[in-house]
C-alpha cells in the first residue's frame, strides 16, 4: 500500500509521447475528476473514453496506424503545432498569473525545466497532463483546450477522433450545456412535485420541436 502511494506521489522527471497511448488504458484519476466543476465531469468521462478507445484502436490495427499515423503531418508542420501549442500554452499560465515552477509543482513535474520545452515546443505532452493542464489553466472551458493539444501531440489519435467526429463535440457539448442552464436558471423549477416536473417537460419537448421544425426548414431553404 505503501509502496503504491508513493508511486502516486512520485514528482515526473520527463514525458515520453509513448506515455499518451499508455495513460488512455488506465481510468481517470478520481482525484484529478475532482479538480474540475461538477457539471464537466461527465463528458471528460466521455472524452477520456473515446480518446482511449482511439488509441486501442491504433494499437491494434495496423491500417489504422498507417492512416492515422505520424505521418498524419509533415514534421515541419508537427513542428509548427508544437510551437503553437508551446506559445499557447505559455499565453494561458501568464494570463493566469502562474509561473513554471507554479504550474510544474501544480500537475506534479519534478522541475520547470520540462515545461519550458514545452512551451518551446520541444518536448510533448502525456494525455494525463494535458488533462490536469485543462484543469489547471482552462478549468471552465476545458473541452477546446483538450482537444487542440490531442491534435497537437498525437495527430494518429486524432486522425481517428476527427474520422469519429469528434471536432463537432464542443458544438455539442456547448449546445446541450446551453440547455442544461435553462433549467438552472429557474430555480422554481427544482420546487415542482414530480408529475409538475413531467408536465413542464411535456410542454418543453413540444415547444422544441415545433421549433426545431420550423427553423429546420428555414435554414433548408437558406442553402
Amino acid at each position: 500500500m505503501a509502496d503504491n502511494k508513493a508511486k502516486k506521489n512520485k514528482k515526473r522527471s520527463n514525458t515520453d509521447p509513448k506515455e499518451f497511448s499508455e495513460a488512455e488504458s488506465l481510468e481517470i484519476p478520481d482525484e484529478l475528476l475532482e479538480t474540475y466543476p461538477r457539471e464537466e465531469r461527465s463528458v471528460l468521462r466521455t472524452l477520456f473514453g473515446v480518446t482511449a478507445a482511439a488509441a486501442k484502436f491504433i494499437s491494434k490495427s495496423s491500417w489504422a496506424s498507417e492512416k492515422f499515423g505520424e505521418a498524419l503531418f509533415s514534421s515541419s508542420e508537427r513542428m509548427k503545432m508544437m510551437q503553437e501549442a508551446g506559445a499557447y500554452l505559455k499565453d494561458l499560465r501568464e494570463v493566469a498569473g502562474l509561473t513554471r515552477r507554479d504550474v510544474s509543482n501544480a500537475v506534479n513535474l519534478s522541475d520547470e525545466s520540462f515545461l519550458t520545452a514545452v512551451e518551446n515546443g520541444t518536448a510533448a505532452l502525456s494525455f494525463e497532463l494535458i488533462l490536469r493542464l485543462a484543469a489547471l489553466l482552462a478549468r471552465h472551458d476545458p473541452i477546446p483546450f483538450i482537444i487542440k493539444f490531442i491534435r497537437t501531440y498525437n495527430p494518429g489519435v486524432w486522425g481517428v477522433l476527427e474520422d469519429w467526429g469528434l471536432e463537432k463535440f464542443p458544438l455539442q457539448f456547448e449546445r446541450e450545456r446551453q440547455f442544461i442552464n435553462i433549467y438552472r436558471g429557474h430555480d422554481e423549477a427544482r420546487k415542482l412535485s414530480d408529475e409538475g416536473f413531467q408536465r413542464v417537460l411535456e410542454f418543453t419537448r413540444s415547444a422544441f420541436e415545433m421549433a426545431l421544425h420550423f427553423v429546420a426548414e428555414e435554414d433548408e431553404q437558406a442553402k
